[in-house]
């Protein structure tokens, strides 16, 4: 469950990954498991395309504070964060969902702030897509994993298989992506938290798979996309 996770949950991923799309699922999800005050803040400000500041009037009608640039610009590619990114972190009544961006340059937006986040309140997840040729293997996720680690100060503590073709993703994949999250968690003995997928796939999946299924619907992708 979602709510066992730590209350800082901070999402990586190489571009492609889905990164993005599974925070805006997760914090959505978290929304409606958890009372009091919920954030998601936006630190990708390497990648133009597909960044959650893109459903801030999504989040504030479901009574999430979405925080992301200091500028109101949201279509442009501005290296610009806001100082309210810090708020949740030491303000211990948020559940809080960072959305960082797709490599070890993005991470050091957050490694500006790591000093600021406890050891037992964050979790750092991986968001893994197999069917991306920069982790298409364990160890170029390995790579990805020490780079945006080094990068941020932190540690990565779960894994999330996210192997997808979009609206043609088959059972075949997500297993694809299993057995690559697999090998990279016996190597590094980290947890597979997540195995994410449309919810229609669901029923079609083994019942043994390591890590929480977890149902997306495609908030970052218009019908025509």
């Amino acid at each position: 469950m979602i709510t066992n996770d730590n209350r800082i949950r901070i999402m990586i991923g190489h571009y492609g990954s889905g990164k993005s799309e599974f925070a805006m699922n997760y914090v959505t999800k978290l929304r409606s498991e958890v009372d009091g005050k919920v954030a998601l803040s936006d630190l990708d400000v390497v990648n133009v395309y597909f960044r959650t500041r893109e459903k801030k009037d999504l989040l504030k009608s479901l009574d999430i504070l979405p925080i992301d640039s200091c500028i109101d610009a949201p279509t442009l590619d501005l290296p610009a964060i806001s100082a309210q990114i810090a708020t949740p972190i030491n303000d211990k009544s948020y559940n809080y969902v960072m959305d960082v961006g797709g490599d070890n340059v993005g991470a050091r937006v957050v490694g500006r702030f790591n000093h600021l986040i406890e050891e037992n309140d964050y979790d750092m997840f991986c968001v893994v897509n197999a069917n991306r040729e920069q982790t298409q293997t364990a160890d170029r996720v390995i790579d990805h994993i020490r780079a945006i680690e080094k990068s941020s100060g932190l540690k990565v503590t779960g894994l999330v298989n996210n192997t997808h073709l979009i609206r043609s993703t088959t059972v075949d994949d997500v297993l694809k992506g299993q057995a690559l999250v697999s090998e990279v968690s016996k190597l590094c003995n980290i947890p597979i938290k997540y195995v994410v997928c449309m919810e229609n796939l669901i029923p079609q999946l083994p019942t043994d798979l390591e890590g929480e299924v977890f149902p997306i619907q495609l908030y970052m992708r218009e019908a025509w996309m």
